[in-house]
C-alpha cells in the first residue's frame, strides 16, 4: 500500500494505561484529520477491536483531553487476540470499517500483538510506547514514565515527614516489572538511600551492604525504593529478609500501586506523545510499517517493533553510582 491509499486510520490504546496516553490519541487523530485521512477510535484496545467497538473519530472527540490522565480510548488486556481466530475477528472489523493502517499506543505486550498481526496480515502499523516503565528498548523515555516519576517523588517525600519521626527503615515498592528505572530515578530524586533493582538482582551481600554502611549513625531513619518484579521480591520479600536477618530494625513497607499510574501528565509527557502522535502519522505516509516511534537525544527515531520488544534496555551504571555517591 503506497501513500495515497491511506486513507483511513485506526488508533486504539492497549494493555497498562499511562497519563499521556490520551495526548498521544489527540494528537494522532489531529495529524491524520490534517492529512485529509479519516480516523476511526477503537475502544478497549485490541479486545474492541475483536468486539467491534469502533466509532468514526474527528477533532471534537478529542478536545479537552489532553490534561486528562488514563484513556479516553479505555484499554483491555486480551488473551483472544494472541489466537489466529481473534486475530481473523479483528481483521475482518479493520476492513469492514475501511481501516487501512493502525496506530497501537502501549507497552511491550501492545507491541507484541501488533508485531504479529502486521506480519499475518501484511498490515501497516505504527506503535507509540505507552508505558510508566520506560522500559522499551530504542527510546530514551516512554510516554507515561515522567508523570509516575513525580508521583514518586511526591509520595516518597510524604513517607520521609513520617520516617523521619519514628526512626524507621521504609521499603517503598514501586512499579516497573522487570525494570529498574522508576526505582533508581526515584530514589536519585527523592533523596532515597537506596534502590534494588531487577538488573542487579539482590544479594545477600548487598542487602548487608546497604544496612552497614547506608545506615550508620548518621541515618536515624532510611527509605529504600524496591522495584516490583520476581527477582528483587518486592518490598514485602526486601522487608520478611530485613526482619529476619536484621530484627533490630523498625521495618515498614509501602506499596506505591496504581497510583502511580493516574494523574494528569505532566508537561514533558504532554509534548512526548504529542510529538509521537504527529510522527505516527507522518511515519505512516512516508510508508513506514511495524516500527515504534521512539525519542532518542531528543530526535524522533523509527525503531523496528523486532528491536524494541526483544532487546532490554541498559540501566546506566553511572546513575547507580550517582545514588551511591549522594546517599552517604
Amino acid at each position: 500500500m503506497n501513500m495515497s491509499e491511506i486513507k483511513c486510520i485506526g488508533v486504539l490504546t492497549s494493555g497498562g494505561d499511562a497519563p499521556g496516553m490520551n495526548a498521544a490519541v489527540r494528537a494522532v487523530t489531529r495529524a491524520a484529520i490534517a492529512k485529509g485521512m479519516a480516523v476511526k477510535g477503537i475502544y478497549r484496545g485490541y479486545k474492541g477491536l475483536i468486539a467491534n467497538e469502533i466509532e468514526d473519530f474527528k477533532t471534537q472527540n478529542v478536545s479537552n483531553i489532553i490534561q486528562r490522565g488514563g484513556t479516553i480510548l479505555k484499554t483491555a488486556r486480551s488473551e483472544e487476540f494472541k489466537t489466529p481466530e481473534g486475530q481473523q475477528k479483528a481483521y475482518d472489523n479493520i476492513v469492514m470499517h475501511g481501516i487501512d493502517a493502525l496506530v497501537v499506543i502501549g507497552g511491550d505486550g501492545s507491541l507484541t500483538g501488533a508485531r504479529s498481526f502486521a506480519q499475518r496480515y501484511n498490515f501497516p502499523i505504527v506503535g507509540l510506547p505507552g508505558t510508566i516503565d520506560n522500559d522499551l528498548f530504542g527510546t530514551d523515555t516512554t510516554i507515561g514514565y515522567d508523570t509516575a516519576l513525580n508521583t514518586i517523588v511526591e509520595c516518597v517525600d510524604k513517607i520521609r515527614d513520617t520516617a523521619s519521626s519514628h526512626e524507621r527503615l521504609f521499603f517503598i515498592e514501586v512499579m516497573g516489572r522487570d525494570a529498574g528505572f522508576l526505582a533508581l530515578n526515584g530514589a536519585i530524586a527523592s533523596g532515597a538511600e537506596a534502590a534494588i533493582i531487577p538488573e542487579i538482582s539482590l544479594q545477600k551481600d548487598q542487602l548487608a551492604e546497604m544496612i552497614e554502611t547506608g545506615f550508620r549513625k548518621s541515618k536515624n531513619s532510611s527509605i529504600v525504593l524496591v522495584a516490583e518484579s520476581e527477582v528483587t521480591g518486592g518490598a514485602m520479600g526486601v522487608a520478611e529478609r530485613v526482619k529476619k536477618e536484621y530484627p533490630q530494625f523498625d521495618v515498614r513497607v509501602s506499596i506505591l500501586g496504581h497510583l502511580q499510574r493516574g494523574g494528569s501528565p505532566s508537561a514533558q509527557d504532554r509534548i512526548l506523545a504529542t510529538r509521537m502522535g504527529v510522527a505516527a502519522i507522518e511515519a505512516l505516509l512516508e510508508d513506514q510499517r511495524n516500527v515504534m516511534i521512539g525519542i532518542v537525544n531528543d530526535e524522533i527515531v523509527l525503531v523496528p517493533f523486532a528491536k524494541a520488544i526483544k532487546n532490554d534496555k541498559p540501566i546506566d551504571p553511572n546513575l547507580l553510582n550517582v545514588l551511591k555517591i549522594v546517599s552517604l
